[in-house]
């Protein structure tokens, strides 16, 4: 797993190298999203692991701030074993800050 930051994500995400997977609950979805990613809650594990494995890009996972990303990213790869899992380094708040201030931080 590795953390990749809100610039290189954007970037990569603009090229269509990387496949965005945000875990967030629904109600934190509605408040403010990146447009164009997919949104499967953590909660939902086994639909998170259909994206990455039927994705052929990289994976990224997005949380408010990267903590369960991260917890997200490792179970995936670890039950998976796929070493291109990635995370939102700060994640959506981040991407705020650095990408796009006109989403609402919460």
């Amino acid at each position: 797993m590795n953390f990749i930051s809100a610039k290189e994500t954007k970037e990569r995400f603009d090229q269509k190298h990387l496949a965005l997977i945000d875990i967030r609950e629904p109600y934190e979805r509605d408040i403010c999203h990146i447009q164009n990613s997919i949104h499967v809650p953590m909660g939902d594990i086994e639909k998170i692991k259909n994206e990455v494995t039927k994705s052929e890009l990289e994976t990224v996972f997005i949380c408010k701030s990267g903590k369960r990303a991260e917890a997200t990213a490792n179970l995936v790869e670890k039950e998976l074993n796929i070493d291109n899992i990635n995370v939102l380094d700060g994640g959506i708040v981040s991407w705020i800050e650095n990408i796009d201030s006109s989403l609402e931080i919460y």
